[in-house]
Order: C-alpha cells, then structure tokens, then sequence
C-alpha cells in the first residue's frame, strides 16, 4: 500500500472510531415534521422536474433545486399526516406512544432522494424527538467494517444480526432517530434507498414502488410495500390486451427501473401468450424536440393501434403533447398504474388523444375525514411549512407574503423553497392565505377513490401495528398501556413488520409475504366523459393476482368507452385474421403476427378465422367449396342413369342387336356357299362370342358387388379368347383351302371340323384355367377408394384386384392369340379374291391391336369411372371392328348381290357385267 494511501486508511479509522456520529456539513433539505415517541420518516415526490448537476468533484454537492410541484405527491403526504394523527387521537393503538414524522422531497429522482435519506436519518445538533427511546451510541466502528470489506468478506456477511441489540450493533446509523421510512414512489430511487437502508435493517415501506426487482430479498432485505409488484401487473395486462383480442401492439418506456424491468416483462409475457410486439419507443430522461418528434412519427406509422406505457405522468407529458399537437388519434393506451389516475394528464386538451385510457390501478377507497382534513389544510410563515406553502401558491396561482417566499428569493437557500422563484412569480397576486380549498377541483382535492394514497395510508397503520406489538402493547402487565421505554433496533421492528397481520377498517387484511409483498389486487380502469365534459376514473373490472388464473380477471366489456369515445373494440392487428376456409402464412423475417392468407388444399377446412393450419377431413369426408366444413365424400361409379352409362349400355344394346340381326341373315342363309365356304359352325360361334363380348361390358356399368367384380375381367377374357380363337381357326382354314389348289395337298383332310372344334377348345381351356384359378385364389372385390378424394372429393366404389398379374396375363393371352391371327392373316393377304376372308381378318386384327395399345395408356391414366369407361369403350370398339370387318360384307353379298352367292360365285366362274 502507498503512503498517502495509507494516511487516508488511518484517517478514516480515526473518523469513525471518534466519540459520537457527528453530520458533516450543514445543509439540511426542507422537511415536514412533528416530534414524537417514535418518529417515522417519509420520502415523497413533491417535484418531478430535477436540474441536471454538474459536479466538480471540488466542491460538496448543494442542495438540489427541483421544479413541477405534484399536486398528487402532496396529497400522499398528508394521507401520512393525517394517518399519524388519527392514530394519535384513538387509544386502540399505541396508547400513550406519541407518533411523529419527519417527510422530505425526494424530486423523483436518484441523486435527490438519497440527499434526502441521508439528512433524514443521520444526526442532527439537537435530537428533540425520541429522546426517551433513541440515544446517540459512542460504540459505532465502521472502522472494522470497511477493514472486513477489503478483506474480501461479503455484502451479506457484514450486515448485523437482526437480533443484536442496539449497543452491540456495529453501525453508527444502526440507531438512526428515525426507525423506519415510508417511501418511495418509483423504482429508481427505491433501489438506491431501498440498498442502503438494507444494510442497516432499517425498514423501508413503498407505497408505489411495483418493480420486480424489489422482490429480491438478498439485495433489499428491509424492504416492504403496500403495492403489488410489477409481475403481477404485467400477467394482469397481459390477461387483459390477450382477452380483448389484441395481439399486435406497441410499448413505452422510459430509462429508469420500473419501466425496464416492466417492459421486458411483459414483452416476454406477451410473445408467450401468442402477441407480438410491434415497437418499444425508450423516452430519454431529458428528450429533445428532435426525439420527441421521431416517437410521435412511428406512433403515427405503426399500424399497432394498442400501445401498452409503463411511465409516469411527467415522463409522458412532452410527447402526449406533441401528439396532442399532431391532432393524432385512435390509439388506444393501456396504462400502468404510475399514470393511469393522473390528473395531470385529464386537461381538455388531451382529451382527443387519451380517452377511452384502460389501465390497472390500485384499489381505490374513501377514507372517512380524509376531505375534510385535507381541506383544513392552510399556509404559515413558520419553519417546516414549505412544502404546504409551495402548495398553496401552486393550487390558487397566487404568491404568499411570507418572508422565506418572496418571489426574488435565493434558490439555493432551502428555507424558501425551491419552487416559489419561477418566471412568472412576480406577476402573481398576494395570497391571503385564507383561500377556500373547498372551491377548487383537483387531484389534491379529489379523494372520492383515493389509491396512491390508501397504499400510504396503510403503510402507516402497519408500522403503528408493528410498533404496538413490539412495545407489548397488549400485555397485562402494562395495564393497557405500552412500554415507550423499551429500547429496540431497526431489526425488531423489521420482524414486527414482517409478521404483522391485520383487518383493517375497509375489511382488507393487511399483511405482507415472505418477499414482503401486499394481495396483489387492482381496479381496471377506464377513462371517461362525464356529463360536464372532464376525465372521470371509471372502475370496469378488477383483477386478483392470487385467485385461480381462470378467475383473476373479470371485467364488464359493455361499460369501456374505448378510444375517441367509440362503443366497439378497436382492432389493432399486423395482418387481418384469416377467414374461414384459408390458413396464415408467415412471412419470411416479419413477426408471426404478420403474415399472408393461403385458402386451405382440396381436403382440408378451417372453421374459424386466424386459423394458423387448415384441418384435414376424415376418410370418407371432403371440404366443401369454401373450405369451411368437411361433407360426406361423393360416390361415384360408371351408373346405368349417366349420359356417359346409357351412351355405353346404348352401344352394348346396338352390337348385340347387330349381332343377332346377322346371325339371323346367317342362319336363314346357312346353306349358301358363302356361309358353308369357312365352316358355318365356327361362324355362329365367333357371333356367339362377339354377342357375349358386347354383353360382358355391361358387368362394368352400375355400383360394383362382389360377383359383377368377379365375373367382368372374367367373361370379358373368355370371351375374347373364344372369339380370336375362332378367328385363328378361320385364318388357318383360309391358308390351308389355298393349299387345297395345290397337288397333292393333304391339309384340307387333316383340319377337318373336328381338329376346328379341338384347336379352338385347346386355345379357349388356357384362359378359363387362369380365370378359374385367379377367382378361386384372389379374386377381385368392390372397394371403397380413397385414392382420389384428395384431389376430386370423391370416393370411388371400384373393383380391387389383389393380385394385379392376373389382369395382365388375361390381357396377354388375348394379345397373344390375336398377334398369331394376325400373323396368318397377314400372310394369307394375297390370296386370290375368291379365298380372300384373310384381308377381312386382318384389317380386323389391325383395329383390334390399335383399340387395345391405345387401351393400356389411358386405362391406368384415366381416374376412377373414366377407367372403366375406357375399358368398355375398348371391348365395344373390338368387337365392333371384328362384327363389322368379318361379317359386313358377307353380308353384302347375301343381301345387296345374291347372285354371287353361288357355287361359280365363290369360284370365280361368275361374269358380273353380264345382264
């Protein structure tokens, strides 16, 4: 360690271990007091406006000079008064303890209300107060305290015990005249208050400090409030804009604690409840024009009409102003509880841009006396009355006589107050200091519903029961009267505080928590003309933070007057909710408050609006057009009632007509030569076939049952298999008549109608063995298919083939036969005109092979009833193309040319230009 640091060490130790706690400097802050017993102290913001200081490290710091009386602060510290006095005049409580106090001017500010603390709990000259409980101890050694604190012990470890008395207590401002202060109103000054008080256990009780960070015990162990913290305001509000329906909103703050601390609170509250937060605006401590009018601009732009503000009334008054002079409206605020009671900012002009105001507030009582004693309150020349004379000034515009208030006085001199020097001052009248307060109207004079000032009210009260238990007030032995004399530290009277638990006389229980924290209660409250034309506080609902969550909020919706005193709920919302039947789309990097419509896919239906994913409909079930509900799923199958069914069933009806009106002509005509030329019993079989061929499409018309799906690939594989089988037995029988021409051919001998009848068996036997064995081990069975309901909302009722191979082996013996009749066909094209049935059987075959290649493609492209249309269509174009191609143009001949239908006909003996 240097020299020089060392002297300064041996100064310190010398300072504090001197006889007595002596207070440096002379400079003592104005102050309202009374003496008494036990005398609480009192720390209000009679000021908002503070000067900023420019120190100089060189001189010691003056007094602070703050401007802006609070009309509002001013009536929180007559509530004290007048709670001081009541108890005083009733002997229920503390019977012969006299109370006092001693209330200084913290300016609502940081720097202020520790001067104000330390002058208010340090030694004066004379300790006229508490004389018979407080004494000046000469064994204070904050020596050892900073010694034990270089030695690296921590905050914690060097505070006192709570049960040491006040001899043994280290600390010099451990018996502080004053054992306790009520105080203060925001955070940031509490926090400073608040820690340094804590190492002293001096207990502090706020009644409006609601920041969160209070709550910590380990860093404010003395620390109590009347008022909720801010967490619960926070779940209260955010319970409130998410019932409502706003999910897309702006906030405000400022740079001290409370609105920080409140801000991300909520903020992270609110993303967890689904909102989004559109802006956060900061407003500095000392905001210029320039920043003022930029948050004015984005209040203008956003398209967040809900705006949630955790400020005062001070801090909000610059840019309420230039909002006010922007003529801007249709916002609706949500205020905390700092400003949502504030007269100040009721003024007609503001009433455009803030009616319709919601917001929490503390529960709101009427004090009996309270008025009346407000009222009495007057003016006097005498030391300790400035705060009451700044007042009185401010309330009636005037200027008091007195010599400590002329309007040229020093500033910088505390007995004249900082407020009565404004510029304006020498233009105002004499106060006769005889003014009827009971004339004026405002916050001071309106306690119809007092908040701020029931939370004061019950600080005092739970001090004074605190101090009645700790002076054995109710002890027998006392004989109704307390034990003034006992001496107790700031420690006892903290535990007192802290396990005390009472009714009061609005039937509250008043007690604090383990984090000594109050019930968590409030009022909302609305902003609203009255019939006069000014901003009355209406309640509308309240809140219980320690109910059930489903019963904590309860608000009457029909009697909000909203913004600009509409009836209706604003809208406040990034993207209007998708309606019925579409689904949000987030957009990439934007919040997911803000997004796009899509309308929901095929299938899918959303039923209400700002649905986020559309809901798919069960099997058997398909939205409707506008996506709104899901409808029972259309059946649809090839019916016999469709214009598409009675065209097929029409065309099925004319083959088979056609088909018997040829095997007519054929049997009249059966002993013919053109008949008997290819053998009239393969004849009537293939017209035979064909008519089953045309009959078999008819199984694929109508609702699908479990024996139509059996038997429709299997008649329409059978027969076509006879059919071409009794074409190929016709193309051999044409080759092998030419070979009859030729000597010695024996072909015709060998292929009589025996060997017919055997080779078409022999061809037919394979397709029904594969027909018989593909039913009997799976066979096809109706099915209900779902398949296409997501693209066409209907439900096919089709065949289901289990075992798809056997289709297309049906499909390739028939292809097979008809490549071999083909085959013979083509090479039997040249034969003379006589024998020339092989071009009528493979022009036959060709439309036969271009029928069914284009079958395949479209049969599996084709969805469900159009399958089995192509499939029918295909079965009557073949067998049309094999009636037409073979049977037409003997037919012709029978018919239209007889005369070649005979023996030198067929031979070609025949001259048919001879008349």
């Amino acid at each position: 360690m240097k020299e020089n640091d060392m002297q300064i060490e041996e100064f310190s130790v010398n300072e504090f271990t001197s006889p007595q706690c002596v207070k440096i400097g002379d400079n003592k802050p104005l102050a309202l007091q009374m003496n008494g017993d036990v005398v609480i102290g009192g720390i209000f913001p009679l000021h908002y406006l503070v000067p900023e200081l420019q120190p100089n490290y060189q001189d010691k710091p003056p007094i602070t000079v703050c401007n802006g009386f609070d009309q509002r602060a001013f009536r929180w510290m007559m509530t004290m008064v007048f709670a001081v006095e009541e108890i005083n005049n009733h002997s229920s409580l503390l019977p012969d303890v006299k109370l006092g106090y001693q209330i200084l001017d913290s300016c609502d500010n940081v720097h202020s209300s520790l001067q104000a603390l330390f002058s208010l709990i340090s030694f004066p000259e004379s300790v006229t107060s508490g004389n018979q409980i407080w004494k000046v101890k000469n064994t204070i050694n904050l020596a050892n305290e900073k010694i034990s604190g270089r030695e690296g012990l921590k905050s914690d470890d060097r505070r006192p015990n709570l049960s040491l008395t006040q001899e043994e207590s280290p600390r010099c401002l451990s018996g502080s005249p004053i054992p306790v202060v009520i105080g203060l109103a925001s955070s940031s000054p509490t926090r400073a208050v608040a820690q340094v008080l804590g190492s002293f256990n001096i207990p502090l009780v706020s009644y409006f400090a609601t920041c969160t960070c209070l709550s910590d015990k380990r860093v404010y162990p003395s620390f109590l409030r009347t008022v909720p913290n801010d967490l619960f305001q926070v779940r209260g509000l955010v319970q409130l804009v998410t019932f409502l329906g706003w999910l897309w909103v702006g906030t405000i703050g400022t740079m001290d604690d409370y609105s920080q601390y409140g801000i991300q609170a909520f903020s992270n509250h609110f993303r967890h409840r689904g909102g989004c937060v559109a802006f956060h605006l900061t407003i500095p401590k000392s905001p210029t024009e320039a920043e003022i009018g930029e948050m004015a601009n984005i209040l203008q732009m956003s398209t967040a009409h809900v705006v949630v503000v955790f400020a005062t009334e001070g801090q909000l008054f610059d840019l309420f102003i230039e909002l006010t002079r922007r003529n801007v409206t249709g916002i609706q605020w949500i205020a905390s509880e700092a400003w949502v009671t504030a007269s100040l900012l009721t003024f007609p002009n503001f009433h455009s841009l803030l009616e319709g105001t919601l917001g929490f507030s503390f529960l709101g009582v009427s004090i009996p006396g309270l008025k009346e004693f407000l009222l009495n309150v007057r003016p006097s020349p005498k030391q300790g009355m400035e705060f009451i004379n700044m007042f009185w000034e401010e309330q009636f515009g005037c200027q008091l006589s007195y010599d400590g208030n002329k309007a040229n006085a020093n500033k910088t001199d505390p007995l004249k107050g900082p407020s009565y020097d404004h510029p304006d001052a020498v233009k105002n009248p004499l106060c006769t200091g005889l003014e009827d307060l009971s004339l004026t109207s405002s916050s001071y004079t309106d306690v119809s519903q007092v908040r701020i000032s029931y939370n004061v009210y019950k600080a005092v009260y739970a001090i004074a029961h605190a101090l009645h238990a700790l002076l054995n007030c109710d002890s027998a032995e006392n004989e109704g009267r307390c034990d003034k004399y006992t001496k107790f530290t700031q420690g006892q009277l903290l535990y007192h505080l802290k396990k005390g638990n009472f009714t009061n006389q609005f039937q509250e229980r008043v007690y604090f928590d383990t984090k000594g924290e109050p019930v968590p209660l409030y009022d909302i409250v609305n902003w609203q003309k009255d019939s006069k034309g000014k901003i009355r506080f209406v309640k509308v609902g309240d809140y219980d933070g320690s109910a059930p969550q489903a019963q904590q909020l309860r608000i009457n919706e029909s009697t909000i007057v909203w913004t600009g005193g509409l009836l209706q709920v604003p809208v406040s919302q990034c993207s209007a909710p998708c309606p019925p039947g579409s689904r949000q789309a987030r957009l990439p990097g934007r919040p997911h408050c803000c997004f796009d419509c899509l309308p929901c896919a095929d299938g899918e239906i959303s039923n209400k609006s700002g649905s986020t994913e559309c809901i798919k409909c069960p099997d058997s079930y398909w939205s409707d057009k506008d996506k709104v509900k899901c409808v029972a799923g259309i059946e649809e199958f090839l019916s016999f009632s469709e214009t598409m069914g009675i065209i097929l069933v029409v065309l099925t009806l004319l083959g088979v007509i056609l088909t018997i009106i040829i095997t007519v002509i054929f049997h009249c005509f059966r002993t013919t030569p053109i008949v008997k030329a290819n053998n009239s019993e393969i004849s009537f079989l293939l017209l035979l076939s064909l008519k089953l061929c045309f009959l078999c499409s008819l199984v694929f018309i109508g609702q699908p049952s479990a024996w139509t799906c059996m038997l429709r690939q299997a008649a329409f594989g059978i027969s076509f298999v006879i059919c071409l089988s009794c074409l190929l037995v016709k193309t051999v029988v044409v080759l092998l008549a030419f070979r009859a021409n030729i000597p010695s051919s024996k072909g015709p001998k060998l292929f009589g109608p025996s060997q017919q009848r055997t080779m078409i068996f022999c061809t037919t036997t394979p397709q029904i063995c594969l027909c018989v064995g593909w039913l009997l081990g799976a066979p096809p069975f109706p099915i209900r298919n779902l398949t296409y309901q997501a693209s066409y909302g209907k439900i096919i009722l089709e065949c289901k083939e289990p075992w798809p191979l056997g289709f297309y082996l049906l499909l390739s013996y028939i292809g097979l036969l008809a490549f071999l009749c083909l085959l013979l066909a083509f090479l039997g094209r040249k034969l003379p005109d006589t024998f020339n049935e092989a071009k009528l059987i493979t022009f036959s075959m060709l439309i036969f092979w271009a029928v069914w290649l284009c079958f395949i493609p479209a049969y599996v492209s084709s969805p469900g009833k159009f399958s089995v249309a192509v499939e029918i269509f295909a079965i009557l174009a073949s067998s049309f193309g094999l009636l037409l191609c073979i049977f037409l143009p003997k037919c012709y001949i029978i018919l239209l040319h007889p005369e070649r239908n005979t023996r030198k006909g067929m031979t070609g003996k025949y001259n048919r230009y001879t008349p």
